[in-house]
This record gives structure tokens, C-alpha cells and sequence, in this order.
């Protein structure tokens, strides 16, 4: 009896027939040895006969940013890990270990490539959490969930849910290429940010260039006035003066040197 029922249930694994329904490829599949030539064609049929389940899943998750034939993609890569690491002999069933594998896959598909900011992992399932239960509350409660409503749904303080909802905001980030405007004058987002102004540098050096100017004679700040300011040349400066060019030259080097000297102390 028992050689009978062996050899019955090696015939079968050996030359699995054609089965109707998910459990029934699935039972024939795991009962293949891991090299056996038909287990290519029953492995792709299983996957086919169980993808329902996959895609049921995938849509649990649509409207939050991410298209629904990714999200399909990505529970059916969880539908294929859950089917290939399967073991029956654990005790439990298919379905019960096929769908934390795929909501799994599905959450960190969210966690993994819909932040354009990367955030830690906390704050990132934290935001799926608070989506969900936002989802949940507005069903139950008809309205609007409160910060206090999410905070007791998920067991989590009022400060959780607000570090959660700031940190959502690195989810999705807006192109400078952005158009904005009132429609007659349109401009991109990148055009109205500020740029490095290296005049900001100067700012204190001007400020402190008033007090150090006034230490110098009047002869000298006309000089300096007429060479800086008005972009006179030494020659003609000399005419302006009624001194020679080389008088001019050493007054120069004079004045500025005294404006190095107070501005040195002054910082």
C-alpha cells in the first residue's frame, strides 16, 4: 500500500498533468525536485493562475503618486519571490504567506523610489502609516481625521504625526523648470531664486571705508576721490592739483597706504 501510494505521487511529480485551479499548480510545483525539466513551464503557469492576487493587492495601493502598471510590476516580483521561497512543510498556506511578500515588495517600492529627498526609513513608513489611517479614519469617522484622531489610531503621540507629515514633504519635489506667473508673464520656478550676490561682501568693507577716508587730508581724498571715482589718470590728476605726475604717483601710494593701515585695525 504504502510502495503504491509512493510511486503514484512520484509519477505525478514527475509528469504533472495540466491542473484547473492556483493550489492545485502550486501543490504540483513544490512537489517538483528543484532541477526538473517541467518545473519552467509549471513554475510560469503557477505564477499566472496566482497573479489575481497580485494585482488585488497592487490596487490597494493606487492613488498615491506611483502608476498602476509599476505597482501591478512590483506585487507580481513579490508574487514570484513568495512563489520560488514557498515551503509548504511550515504549516502554513499560500495565501497567507504569498501577501505579507507582496505588500511587502509594494511598501518598499514607495520607501525605495517615490522620495525625490531621502529621508530615513522611519519617517518614510511612517508616512505610509499615517496615509493609511487617514484613508481609514475619513471612512469612519466622515470627516477629516484630526492630528489627535491619526496619533490615537496608530498609537503614536501628536508629535509623531507631525514629524511624519514633515517629513512627507521630501516625497515629491517640484522641478525648477516649473512654470509660474498670472498667465501673462510666465517665468520658471529656478528664475525666482536667489543667486550668490558677492556685493554682500563688500557691504562691511564699504561701511568701514567712510571713517577710514576721513583720517586722510582733503589734498588726499580728492586725490584718491578724482583716481577711484572718477577714473582719472595720474597725468591728469597732476593737471587738476598743479603738481607734477610723480607727486601725484607718490600721494597716491601715501593715502593708500594710510586706508590699508585703519582698515587693517578696524578688522
Amino acid at each position: 500500500m504504502t510502495t503504491t501510494t509512493t510511486s503514484r505521487a512520484t509519477t505525478r511529480a514527475d509528469n504533472p498533468a495540466p491542473t484547473d485551479t492556483a493550489t492545485d499548480l502550486l501543490h504540483a510545483l513544490t512537489a517538483l525536485p528543484t532541477h526538473h525539466p517541467s518545473r519552467p513551464a509549471l513554475r510560469d503557469r503557477t505564477i499566472e493562475a496566482w497573479l489575481p492576487l497580485a494585482h488585488h493587492l497592487a490596487h490597494r495601493y493606487t492613488g498615491r503618486g506611483e502608476p498602476t502598471d509599476d505597482l501591478t510590476q512590483t506585487a507580481a516580483i513579490g508574487l514570484i519571490k513568495a512563489i520560488d521561497k514557498y515551503d509548504p512543510t511550515r504549516g502554513v498556506d499560500f495565501a497567507g504567506y504569498a501577501i505579507p511578500t507582496i505588500i511587502g515588495e509594494l511598501k518598499r517600492h514607495f520607501r525605495d523610489r517615490t522620495w525625490d529627498i531621502r529621508v530615513p526609513r522611519r519617517l518614510q513608513e511612517l508616512r505610509l502609516a499615517i496615509s493609511e489611517a487617514n484613508s481609514t479614519l475619513h471612512q469612519t469617522l466622515s470627516r477629516s481625521p484630526t492630528i489627535t484622531d491619526i496619533a490615537t489610531h496608530l498609537n503614536l503621540t501628536e508629535e509623531d504625526i507631525l514629524e511624519g507629515l514633515e517629513g512627507a514633504r521630501a516625497y515629491n519635489a517640484v522641478s525648477l523648470s516649473t512654470p509660474t506667473g498670472d498667465g501673462e508673464r510666465t517665468t520658471e520656478l529656478g528664475d525666482l531664486l536667489g543667486t550668490e550676490d558677492t556685493q554682500y561682501e563688500l557691504t562691511e568693507l564699504r561701511v568701514a571705508l567712510g571713517p577710514a577716508l576721513a583720517t586722510l587730508d582733503p589734498r588726499e581724498q580728492k586725490i584718491l576721490t578724482l583716481r577711484f571715482y572718477g577714473n582719472l589718470t595720474q597725468t591728469q590728476i597732476a593737471e587738476q592739483i598743479g603738481v607734477s605726475q610723480m607727486h601725484i604717483s607718490r600721494l597716491l601710494t601715501r593715502a593708500l597706504s594710510k586706508l590699508r593701515n585703519q582698515l587693517a585695525d578696524t578688522y
